[in-house]
């Protein structure tokens, strides 16, 4: 059977365009695509054909099919030839089980997807496999693309500068000057992007990307792109693949440009469709204080959104006030009977901090997440025996000086309640004996 997909307008306008078009938003209503799959064509197997088939390629050696994203080729990108493909292996992140962390909470089935796990240390690298493998056959079927381009907090900097390096593709990075960590900086610089830093915010960064990206042979790898979200919606299926095919009762995922939330719902809904599963998860979204126009909107009931100005926040991934994808991802949600929360800076840092005693060591977006778990949880709306996965979408490496602030009791408007800091001792036996069982004793009263 020939699978096939094309985008389409998500207000439902006529049309569809072949997905190596350089095309981002409906000719007809200005609205976003979407990748919309045959999903009759897909039916030629069953849902448990299917199953069968992704469990017999996962995190195999057969390349390209060890990818986690490229393991269900057929459900992301079936016309993509495999000789295009551009591949770090991405995916197949593990799920860890967050068991002392959730006791605190009085939960015992709550894990963490470490989606920083990855090649460039994010969520990223699923989605930007499948747009420069895209360009790479554009590129290869005469497209004349010059460059691919992107705004940035960091992490897509990261991966869009790497997989494309990989693939002999120029890339273009446009990031808010002095508002992106070091190591994110360093990513991008070091895989040979030409990168921009503007004196303006994210999404100072996005406007003028988006009119970069209508010149000429440059094109635009940010999340309205929705190939970007082909590659995304596999962590969706990873989490019920890993759980034997069983389906959380909660996914909390922190959203910045909102991209990751309508694809994790566009993974779900693919395999609801196809049989796969036969239920959905409840979904809540996660934003900082600082940066909360979707929470603001949930609050007054989805009648209206508005953008607003992103304050400073130590989830700077997530510091977008104007996101591109705010109507895919209400969709999301309202399909999902979904919920937006947001933490303080005080409860994002909490939070991660927690998660990191307990064995993780998570991003401060992450953090975002875990605060707004606590929150459901002292509502109640969490309840014991329900299963929730909190979606982890960079590496906390990425983010040392948080952590290290966070220690040093040196983020702003933080008082840290766990400050953990080394103790400077002489090279002596008995001073070192004193101080260690001193603070065994602390830690046991």
């Amino acid at each position: 059977m020939s699978y096939s997909a094309s985008f389409r307008c998500i207000a439902g306008c006529h049309g569809t365009y072949p997905l190596d078009q350089v095309i981002y938003n409906c000719p007809a209503c200005g609205q976003l695509l979407e990748v919309h799959h045959d999903l009759d064509a897909l039916r030629d197997r069953s849902g448990s054909a299917w199953i069968k088939l992704f469990d017999q390629r996962w995190m195999t050696r057969d390349w390209p099919h060890g990818s986690g994203v490229w393991g269900k080729k057929e459900w992301v990108q079936p016309m993509l030839r495999e000789e295009n493909i551009v591949s770090a292996a991405e995916g197949g992140t593990n799920l860890f089980w967050a068991e002392r962390y959730g006791k605190s909470l009085g939960l015992d089935d709550i894990w963490i997807k470490n989606c920083g796990n990855s090649h460039t240390g994010s969520f990223k690298d699923l989605g930007m496999t499948v747009l420069v493998s895209t360009v790479k056959q554009m590129i290869e079927d005469g497209k004349p693309i010059r460059g691919i381009a992107c705004a940035s907090t960091g992490d897509t900097s990261a991966a869009l500068a790497a997989y494309c390096a990989s693939a002999a593709i120029p890339s273009v990075v446009l990031l808010p000057k002095g508002k992106v960590t070091t190591a994110q900086l360093v990513q991008p610089l070091a895989n040979g992007a030409l990168v921009c830093a503007l004196d303006t915010d994210f999404d100072g960064c996005m406007d003028i990307v988006q009119k970069l990206s209508e010149e000429e042979g440059i094109y635009l790898a940010n999340s309205k792109n929705s190939l970007r979200l082909e590659g995304q919606k596999t962590v969706g299926m990873e989490i019920v693949q890993q759980f034997d095919w069983q389906v959380p009762d909660w996914i909390i995922i922190p959203g910045g440009n909102l991209g990751n939330v309508a694809a994790l719902g566009a993974g779900f809904d693919m395999m609801y469709e196809l049989g796969v599963i036969s239920k959905r998860p409840r979904i809540c979204l996660a934003q900082a204080e600082k940066a909360n126009p979707l929470y603001r909107a949930y609050k007054q009931g989805w009648d209206s959104f508005e953008p607003i100005t992103a304050g400073a926040t130590e989830a700077s991934a997530i510091r977008i006030g104007n996101p591109v994808s705010v109507h895919r991802a209400i969709r999301t949600l309202k399909a999902f009977d979904g919920i937006v929360e947001q933490a303080s800076e005080s409860e994002l840092a909490e939070a991660s901090a927690a998660a990191d005693r307990a064995g993780s060591y998570t991003c401060p977006h992450t953090g975002v997440a875990l605060a707004a778990l606590e929150k459901l949880r002292a509502r109640g709306e969490v309840e014991p025996g329900q299963r929730v996965v909190v979606i982890s979408t960079a590496n906390g490496l990425k983010f040392t000086q948080f952590k290290i602030r966070y220690h040093e009791d040196a983020i702003a408007g933080v008082e840290s309640k766990h400050p953990n800091r080394p103790i400077e001792l002489p090279s002596d036996f008995e001073a070192v004996k004193k101080s260690v069982f001193q603070a065994l004793d602390q830690r046991a009263s």
